[in-house]
Order: C-alpha cells, then structure tokens, then sequence
C-alpha cells in the first residue's frame, strides 16, 4: 500500500512521533493507521497513544437535542484534569462527537462491546447471504469476515467515518485531539434517542 504524505501528518497529529517514524510505521502496518499507533507505542514513540493509558477522571456531559427535538443525545466525554474539562477544543470535541452519535446512530462506543452473540448472528446473515450470491465456497470465510467488519465500522461510534471528514475515524479524531490537548481523552457512553422508536430499539 502507498503510504502518502497526508497519512504520515495524520499520525504525527495524533502521535506527536517525529515524521520518519511515522513513516516507519505505517510502511511496518502496511498503512493500517491504529497497527501503526500500536507500533509507536511498542517503541515506546507514541507520546498520545500512551496517554491514553492514563486515568480520565474528569471531563463532561455534553447534551444535544437535532430536528426539533426528534433527536436527543447525551455523551460522557472524560479528561484527566479539570482545566482540560473546560477549555474550549475539549468542549467543542464533545459536542462533535455528540452530532456523530446523532447523524450515524451507533450502538457500541467500540468493537468490544458488542456481544458474541451479535456477532455471530451476523457472521450468520453474511454467510447465508454470501451462499445466496453464488460466491466460491473457498471464499465464504473471508467474505464473511469482511461483511462483519464492515458490520463493525457502522455500529461503533470510534470506527465510524467521521461526518465532517471521510479520511477520519471517531477514533483519529479524539487520538488527533490527544496529541493537541495533553491529556488522555476517552469516550466513557453514551445514550441516543429518537422520538417514537421503542423503549428497547437499541438493546
């Protein structure tokens, strides 16, 4: 895979790592951005990514209402320190990914979340749906395994393509926040309703 320019900058942003080393690790993760966070921080460069190993204690609960009223969300965004939790880049962070929740409807802040037994009705309805398409037996178990992925990318909020960037994930987004504030950020839950929809949609 090539490995261009803008997502050498993309890791640095959210890596604070020098340029060549970024570099490095995405040629080593063959472009894989989150394989190249995990190769910094195994070589000890990856001043954000390590950052998020700290404790987030502190941060915000950030409510917002779209449509009318149609759509509600509220999200608990944590930081490390107090000052954090008020300064202005964290705050806007919050409400962006707020309006993500809103637009794109997740289920799962991450992948592992998502109960096995979802999963593997999905891996169900993918096979199912891969035999009635006529595809080669030998290619049924890598078919499936990309139809859950994809499955995956929709439903977690952090490998979601951000709304107002498609070269960003949920996830880029707060590492490249990470690298600019200082501090740890994590998206501790959140709770999203529609008006009508049923007491359990979501379970």
């Amino acid at each position: 895979m090539e490995i261009t320019t803008q997502m050498i900058k993309d890791l640095r942003a959210a890596t604070s790592a020098p340029m060549l080393d970024c570099r490095k690790a995405l040629q080593e993760a063959n472009g894989d951005f989150q394989k190249a966070v995990d190769w910094l921080r195994e070589k000890g460069m990856a001043t954000a990514a390590k950052r998020s190993d700290r404790v987030a204690s502190n941060g915000i609960v950030e409510m917002y209402s779209h449509g009318g009223g149609r759509v509600g969300v509220m999200v608990e965004v944590n930081c490390e320190t107090d000052f954090v939790a008020r300064a202005e880049q964290f705050r806007n962070l919050a409400h962006e990914i707020a309006l993500q929740i809103a637009a794109s409807a997740p289920k799962y802040v991450t992948a592992d979340e998502i109960p096995a037994a979802e999963l593997e009705h999905e891996s169900e309805i993918a096979r199912a749906r891969a035999i009635e398409e006529g595809k080669p037996e030998k290619m049924l178990s890598k078919i499936v395994e990309g139809r859950v992925e994809k499955y995956k990318d929709e439903v977690c909020l952090m490998r979601q393509t951000y709304i107002r960037d498609e070269s960003l994930t949920i996830e880029k987004l707060v590492l490249q926040n990470v690298a600019a504030i200082g501090e740890s950020v994590i998206v501790r839950r959140f709770q999203r309703w529609e008006l009508g929809e049923s007491a359990n949609s979501n379970d």
